[in-house]
C-alpha cells in the first residue's frame, strides 16, 4: 500500500501545473503529512453530477490534473461506446468562477487530442446553453465547467449526454471506471487544432429563437412589468439582457449593479444561492430604493431561478415549490384547451402535492421522479419517445425546466416565462392565493440535519424502520396511511409492495402519508441523506382548504419527528424558529 510521501512523489511526477506543484512541495517541506492524506489518499468520486469540489492540489482535489484524467476517461468512454462519437463531437463551456476558462482549455485539449471535435464556447455561458447546444448540434456529450452556486473555492465538472440530458446511472459509473483507466496524462497544452469549433454566437442565436417559440410570451400592448434583477455575480446578465429584450421588459428591468458583472469572489454575498438567508438583501435594498416590488434572481451559473415580492407585510421570497406551481398552472392555461392524458408535467418526490392535485382537477396528467434534473430530464425524454407531451417539469430547489427549450433546469428561460405571467397576473402573490383557494393550501416545512457521520446517518434510518413491522402505524397521533422505503424497496400502497420509483440500498429515502385531522386533509413527508453533505433533509407539507391549518398541522408534524425520530443529540438541526 502506497504511503503518502509514495503519493506525493505519484503527484509531482504527473503534475505540470506549477500553483499545485508549489503547493504539494509546501506541505512536503512542513512535514505535514496530515493534510498531504488528506489530499492524496483520496480520489474524486466521479458521479452523476460528474465532479464538484474545492480547488487545490492533491488528487482529492479539482485541479488540472484531475480535470484532465476525468477529461481521458470520458474521452475513451465515448470512443467506446458511441459510433462517429469523435465526429459527432463534444460541447466545452464554462463559467465566469476561478480557474473555469482553464479547466475548459485541458479539457478541450484532451478531447482534440483523441481527435474527437470540439464545439467550443470561446466565452463564459450560463449552464443550460451546453446541453442546449448538445441538442441542436446532435453532439456525443457535453460538459461544463461550473460549481453552480456552491462557494467560491469550489469548482466542477458537469457532464451531459447524447440525449442533452445530465448523466445517470449506471453510465457514471462506466466513466468512472474509464477514468482511473486513463491516469496518465497525455497532453497538457492545446495545440491550436482544426477540430475546435467556436459555436457561441451561433448556439446563442437559436438559443433566443426558441424562447420566442414559447407560449404565453406578452403581446403589443401587454402590462409593463418593473422588476429588479440580480445574477448573483454570475453569468445571467448577459442572456437576461436579451431575454428582456425579445419580451418588451428590458426597459423595466433595473439591475443590480453591484452584482451584475461576474466576479469569482462573490464579495458582496455569504453562500451565491439565491435561497440562502441574506443572499437578496442588497436586491431588496435596491427595490426599495426605485419603489420597485418585484425581484427576480438567478444563480451564478444562471441555471436556477428565485423570485421574491413585496407584499402587505413585507417582502416574501417565494418557496420553489410556489414557483413551479405558478409556472405550471401558466403552461396549463396555455393548452388547456386540447388537453389529453398525453399531456404531461414532471415533478419530484420531494415537491409539493399541489401541481397532482391541480393536475387532477384540470385534467393533466403528472409524473414524478427521484431528485434531481438527471432524473426529471431522462423521464421527459422517455416519454417523449412514447408519443407523450411534456411540458414543464420542476423541482423545489429553485428549478424549473421548459423541454421544449433543454433538458434541464434554465433559470433564464423560467425568468421569461415568470415575467410574462406577470404581465398578465401583475402580482404573483395575488395570483398564488387565487390558486390556493382553488387548489387548496399546501404548507411546506423544508429543513436539515447535520449527521457526523455516514454511519450516524444509517442508524438513525435503521431506528426508524424498527419503531415497528413492516412501517410505523402512527405518528404522533396521526395515523400512517401509506409508507414508501426506497432503501429496502417498499411500498405499502402498491401491488406486491414494489415501490414505482427506482430503489437503491446506498441511499436512504423514506416517504410517510398520514391522514387528515378535522382541520386538514393529511400530511406527507420525505427525509432522505443527502448525497453530496452530511446531512439528513426533510420536506415536510401539510395540505388544507385553510392557509392557518395548513401552517399549524406542518409545525405541529415537524416539531413530534424532531422530538422522537431526530432527538439524538448528536443531529445538528437548521435554526428555523419560525417554525418552532
Amino acid at each position: 500500500m502506497a504511503t503518502v510521501l509514495d503519493l506525493a512523489d505519484q503527484w509531482l511526477r504527473l503534475d505540470k501545473e506549477p500553483a499545485t506543484r508549489a503547493e504539494i512541495q509546501s506541505l512536503l517541506a512542513q512535514n505535514n503529512l496530515d493534510e498531504l492524506e488528506h489530499r492524496l489518499s483520496t480520489r474524486l468520486t466521479f458521479g452523476t453530477a460528474g465532479l464538484r469540489a474545492q480547488m487545490g492540489a492533491g488528487f482529492a482535489r479539482l485541479n488540472s490534473l484531475t480535470i484532465i484524467q476525468t477529461s481521458q476517461g470520458l474521452a475513451e468512454y465515448l470512443l467506446s461506446v458511441l459510433p462517429n462519437a469523435a465526429a459527432h463531437g463534444i460541447v466545452v463551456g464554462h463559467d465566469a468562477r476561478h480557474n473555469s476558462q482553464h479547466f475548459a482549455d485541458l479539457a478541450a485539449a484532451v478531447f482534440e487530442s483523441k481527435g474527437i471535435v470540439v464545439w467550443w464556447y470561446e466565452d463564459i455561458v450560463h449552464t443550460p446553453l451546453v446541453p442546449f447546444a448538445v441538442k441542436t448540434l446532435r453532439a456525443a456529450a457535453g460538459i461544463m465547467i461550473t460549481a453552480s452556486h456552491n462557494p467560491a473555492r469550489d469548482n466542477g465538472y458537469k457532464v451531459y449526454g447524447s440525449n442533452g440530458c445530465q448523466i445517470n446511472s449506471p453510465e457514471d459509473a462506466s466513466i468512472a471506471t474509464s477514468i482511473l483507466l486513463n491516469l496518465e496524462p497525455q497532453t497538457w497544452t492545446s495545440q491550436g487544432s482544426s477540430l475546435r469549433r467556436p459555436v457561441l454566437t451561433a448556439m446563442r442565436s437559436q438559443y433566443m429563437h426558441c424562447l420566442g417559440q414559447l407560449p404565453h410570451l406578452p403581446g403589443a400592448g401587454e402590462r409593463s412589468i418593473r422588476f429588479v434583477y440580480t445574477p448573483m455575480h454570475g453569468v445571467g446578465l448577459r442572456y437576461m439582457i436579451p431575454a428582456a429584450e425579445m419580451i418588451g421588459m428590458k426597459s423595466g428591468m433595473t439591475v443590480v449593479d453591484q452584482q451584475g458583472q461576474p466576479n469569482p469572489d462573490f464579495p458582496t454575498v455569504n453562500y451565491p444561492n439565491p435561497e440562502e438567508k441574506g443572499a437578496l438583501d442588497l436586491a431588496i435594498s435596491i427595490a426599495e430604493e426605485n419603489g420597485i416590488n418585484l425581484i427576480i434572481a438567478n444563480d451564478p451559473d444562471a441555471d436556477r431561478f428565485a423570485v421574491a415580492e413585496k407584499i402587505a407585510d413585507g417582502w416574501h421570497q417565494f418557496t420553489g415549490d410556489q414557483v413551479g406551481v405558478l409556472l405550471a398552472h401558466w403552461m396549463f392555461s396555455s393548452i388547456s384547451s386540447q388537453l389529453t392524458t398525453d399531456d404531461i408535467m414532471l415533478t419530484t418526490a420531494v415537491s409539493s402535492q399541489m401541481l397532482s392535485c391541480m393536475a387532477e382537477a384540470e385534467g393533466f396528467s403528472v409524473r414524478e421522479t427521484l431528485t434531481g434534473f438527471k432524473w426529471l430530464g431522462n423521464v421527459a425524454q422517455g416519454l417523449k419517445e412514447q408519443g407523450k407531451r411534456v411540458h414543464f417539469a420542476y423541482e423545489e430547489a429553485l428549478g424549473y425546466m421548459f423541454p421544449s427549450v433543454v433538458s434541464d433546469k434554465d433559470g433564464i428561460t423560467a425568468s421569461v416565462m415568470f415575467l410574462s405571467a406577470c404581465s398578465k397576473w401583475g402580482s404573483p402573490w395575488t395570483q398564488l392565493q387565487r390558486l390556493y383557494g382553488k387548489y387548496g393550501y399546501f404548507e411546506t416545512t423544508n429543513t436539515y440535519w447535520r449527521s457526523p457521520n455516514i454511519q450516524k446517518t444509517r442508524a438513525v434510518f435503521e431506528a426508524v424502520r424498527n419503531i415497528e413491522q413492516p412501517f410505523p402505524s402512527h405518528v404522533g397521533h396521526r395515523k400512517v396511511v401509506r409508507w414508501r422505503d426506497l432503501t429496502t424497496g417498499y411500498d405499502s400502497a402498491t401491488e406486491k409492495s414494489v415501490p414505482d420509483l427506482p430503489t437503491s440500498a446506498n441511499t436512504q429515502m423514506l416517504t410517510c402519508w398520514l391522514d387528515g385531522s378535522d382541520s386538514d386533509d393529511g400530511i406527507r413527508f420525505t427525509v432522505r441523506a443527502s448525497g453530496t453533505e452530511p446531512k439528513i433533509k426533510i420536506y415536510l407539507e401539510c395540505r388544507s382548504k385553510h392557509q392557518k391549518s395548513a401552517h399549524e398541522g406542518a409545525v405541529e408534524a415537524l416539531q413530534y419527528l424532531r422530538q422522537t425520530w431526530f432527538r439524538d443529540p448528536s443531529l445538528k438541526m437548521e435554526d428555523r424558529s419560525e417554525d418552532a
